[in-house]
């Protein structure tokens, strides 16, 4: 997006004089459309001139149809005309593009630089994120870019610099890329506190975030601009078409119920590869998939070699940096990736996109899809490839979705006071503050808009002593007052143990994965690693290699020939279905009940739906199917709310305790994103228990739930998150970093010290706090108790497995059974629900 000829600035004073300032900003931008053989749409001429006017706003349409130019070419056109008049720019940061991933920061200044350059403007745009070069990094501190392109991380970074006031006093523009993936995270929560500090400097600051897939606009743009800030919602009609399809094996009694990765629609996707023109990216929905898929298509295609490549978040930057590159080039025909190319990467020879796996979300597919044909117009292509029967339905659940509308909204945090530590030590450091102007700049944000005196006090007192429990360590006082009541940070050693502890991002232990000779691979956990032994093999990086040796927080590695025996597992591949989603599929199912349904992947699914239906009954839109089975190996329950993996955990839980209140048992429990298992003793006689127990209330519900799941040890785990980004933990320096079991330890020892000599602690009651709200998603589990009590629960017995239950009995026999024996068995069970459907 670079290049083409320049456009003259117009110098002609009559002529200039005629024209109104804002025509002639437009002029001169549909001049510049024109030499690319494009006409600005609607929406990108409407944000140009709410800029202008000193507006601020989100910008909502759909992906690849111009969002960035919409935000990027009004604030460029005041610098054009600044340059016109005083014949050049100062040497200030104007214009700050967030981006919530640093793999991409370099494509979008790429996008930013084509209509500078087309303007003749000597302008000044670079990136700034954790994979920025240190000669970059250097130059940045004499003299910032008048454009700047970073992440919110590395914002926050600038804002510990002693200067930081009069770095950020020009700041003109913010521009908020992909703002519902920041939105409702500690990420957003973080940027938000950045910008009430720019803000706060630099005066009247334009705020622009951008969304495609956004499900709440208001409560985005109240988050985006500010909690009094004032903004417009510009919605694109440059809406791109959308060519979805599924593909379906024959017969659909052909799907591995397990999942077992989906590989045995190996063969219909290979044949969708064959024939297609361009690059298809193939995207899975865990590292673990994403290395056994690429794995198993350069098997098949070893012709491929060197054509097709491999992209997730673990792999070395120097390897996914080299990825992008021959993507950009066109010299790629497959990637196969994760989540690490969602997201506003312009990858023009990409023609189409494969999803292997549940589809999890509504935004999550437009997204991917919306990477294909990454054009203004271009229609996307997306084919999805279900790993079991029941994803089938997931997907026609999409399209009703998608006609109605409907797309998720992420809901805003409330307040996270360990963002706030965070926050209040990097105001400290750049430049200092004092306590009662701080607070009212951070209920500027709207998340802590509510936020109260004595919680913003409770954490001054704690970094500037310690808190109750911690004054007689002097390595807590990380705040000190001066005699005007000024806070900032004395001590150097803080304050370049903060600036390197800046982020919300946590995860388990990271261990390199290299080889002999020093070469990198990436990275996997440290909890994988240390199940290996010396010869054991898995995949990685696209390849096979053997485990030598650990040194430090390095695992040796030696290239190996043949079958893995494993590949590594990383923490976050258990995302649930999405609300919305969830919603949808009841609905599909209700319909199908109904004698309705329409879509190609309902008529897929007809042979499931009619087994469903003749062994028990197709649940409804409203009421919990409930099925009860009993086996040679127990009394089996099987409850389906379709809300999600997450949820169901923490239900089965819930109902297992209460259930064995009424006659004591033992249960085991299996779950996935459409229900739950309870496996008892035999004759435990479950449909009595629903109708006595009743085991859905919602009395004494956070008590039972603490009760179910040990609530205080999962709190006390999750305070190591807690601890770190409120920096109560050190990570350690580079070359030196703690590992995990030793920042657990650390954090375990703060959590006692603090449940037994400080029970009021707020950070203590904020784990409480996002363990039920994650661990549980406690409102959506209230909300299918809500759902129970208003539309009750439909209890049926079953003679054995129905479709809905099979995946269940799966999930908990794949564990005790290898794979041939769980095949048969398998076979066996599908057999049986299948005569029983004649």
């Amino acid at each position: 997006m670079t290049g083409g000829p320049r456009i003259p600035l117009e110098r002609e004073p009559g002529r200039r004089a005629a024209a109104s300032v804002v025509e002639r900003r437009l002029d001169r931008l549909r001049a510049f459309y024109a030499e690319r053989g494009l006409t600005p749409h609607p929406f990108q001429e409407e944000t140009w001139r709410a800029a202008w006017a000193s507006g601020s706003g989100l910008v909502q349409v759909s992906t690849g149809a111009g969002k960035t130019w919409a935000a990027f070419c009004g604030p460029l056109m005041e610098l054009a005309d600044e340059f016109e008049r005083d014949g050049s720019l100062p040497d200030a940061l104007r214009v700050i593009h967030v981006t919530p991933l640093r793999a991409v920061a370099n494509d979008i200044a790429r996008a930013l630089q084509a209509p500078a350059q087309a303007l003749g403007l000597p302008l000044r745009i670079e990136t700034r994120t954790g994979d920025t070069p240190d000669r970059v990094r250097r130059r940045q501190r004499e003299n910032l870019p008048h454009v700047l392109v970073t992440t919110p991380e590395s914002l926050a970074v600038l804002l510990t610099r002693d200067e930081a006031p009069a770095l950020l006093r020009h700041v003109g523009t913010v521009v908020l890329d992909e703002w519902h993936e920041l939105m409702g995270t500690k990420r957003g929560c973080l940027l938000e506190l950045s910008l009430t500090r720019v803000r706060a400097v630099a005066g009247n600051v334009r705020t622009w975030a951008l969304s495609a897939t956004v499900g709440n606009p208001q409560q985005a743009l109240r988050t985006a601009v500010g909690a009094s800030g004032q903004g417009r919602i510009v919605r694109g009609d440059a809406a791109r078409p959308l060519v979805l399809d599924t593909l379906v094996p024959s017969p659909v009694e052909a799907f591995p119920w397990a999942g077992h990765m989906g590989l045995r629609m190996l063969p219909e996707v290979l044949r969708l590869l064959d024939a297609a023109q361009g690059t298809t990216l193939v995207f899975t929905n865990t590292r673990n998939q994403a290395e056994n898929w690429f794995h198993a298509i350069l098997d098949q295609r070893l012709e491929w070699a060197g054509a097709i490549a491999l992209h997730h978040g673990s792999l070395d930057r120097a390897n996914r940096a080299a990825v992008e590159e021959e993507l950009r080039a066109g010299r790629l025909c497959v990637v196969v990736a994760t989540s690490s190319l969602d997201l506003g990467v312009d990858f023009a020879t990409v023609e189409r996109v494969i999803q292997v796996g549940s589809i999890k979300g509504v935004a999550r597919l437009l997204q991917r899809a919306g990477r294909s044909a990454h054009r203004p117009g271009g229609t996307m292509k997306l084919h999805c490839v279900p790993t079991h029967a029941l994803q089938l339905l997931e997907v026609a659940a999409a399209r009703r979705a998608i006609e109605a509308g409907a797309i998720e909204a992420p809901t805003p945090l409330d307040a996270p006071l360990d963002v706030l530590a965070q926050h209040m030590v990097t105001a400290a450091i750049g430049g200092g503050f004092h306590p009662a102007h701080l607070f009212d700049e951070v209920c500027e944000a709207a998340s802590f808009a509510d936020l109260s005196r004595a919680s913003f006090d409770w954490v001054l007192r704690l970094l500037r002593d310690g808190g109750d429990v911690l004054r007689r360590n002097p390595e807590y006082h990380r705040l000190v007052e001066d005699e005007d009541g000024l806070y900032t940070v004395e001590d150097p050693r803080q304050r370049q143990r903060h600036r390197m502890g800046i982020g919300t991002i946590v995860s388990d232990a990271q261990v390199e994965v290299a080889f002999r000779n020093g070469r990198r691979l990436g990275t996997v956990e440290e909890r994988f690693i240390a199940g290996l032994r010396p010869g054991d093999t898995f995949l990685f990086a696209g390849r096979v290699v053997r485990f030598d040796r650990l040194e430090g927080l390095v695992a040796r590695v030696v290239a190996a020939g043949g079958a893995p025996a494993t590949s590594p597992r990383w923490a976050g591949g258990r995302l649930p279905l999405s609300s919305c989603l969830a919603e949808h599929v009841r609905e599909t199912l209700g319909a199908c009940r109904e004698g309705g349904g329409e879509g190609p992947e309902v008529e897929a699914a007809r042979p499931v739906l009619r087994a469903q239906e003749a062994l028990s009954v197709i649940p409804d839109r409203h009421r919990v199917l409930a099925e009860c089975w009993q086996a040679r190996d127990g009394a089996h329950l099987f409850v389906y709310p379709f809300e999600g993996r997450v949820v169901h955990e923490g239900l089965g839980a819930l109902l297992a305790l209460r259930l064995s209140r009424w006659r004591p048992a033992t249960f085991a429990i299996a779950v996935n994103d459409h229900g739950i298992e309870l496996l008892g003793p035999r004759d435990w006689p479950f449909g009595d228990a629903l109708a006595e127990a009743q085991p859905f209330g919602r009395e004494a519900l956070e008590e039972d739930v603490e009760e179910s799941v040990n609530l205080s040890e999962l709190a006390r785990r999750h305070f190591r998150e807690v601890a770190r980004i409120s920096q109560l933990v050190f990570e350690g320096f580079p070359g030196a970093r703690r590992s995990n079991r030793h920042l657990q330890s650390s954090a375990g020892l703060l959590w006692d010290v603090f449940v037994e000599h400080d029970p009021g602690n707020l950070l203590v009651a904020q784990a409480r706090e996002e363990v039920l709200a994650r661990s549980f998603d406690l409102p959506r589990l209230v909300g299918v108790l809500d759902r129970v009590e208003r539309h009750g629960i439909e209890v049926r017995h079953i003679e054995r497995p129905t479709p809905l239950a099979f995946p269940l009995v799966v999930e908990r026999m794949r564990n005790r059974v290898g794979s041939e024996t769980l095949e048969d068995r398998l076979r066996r069970m599908v057999e049986s629900w299948d005569g029983g459907a004649r």
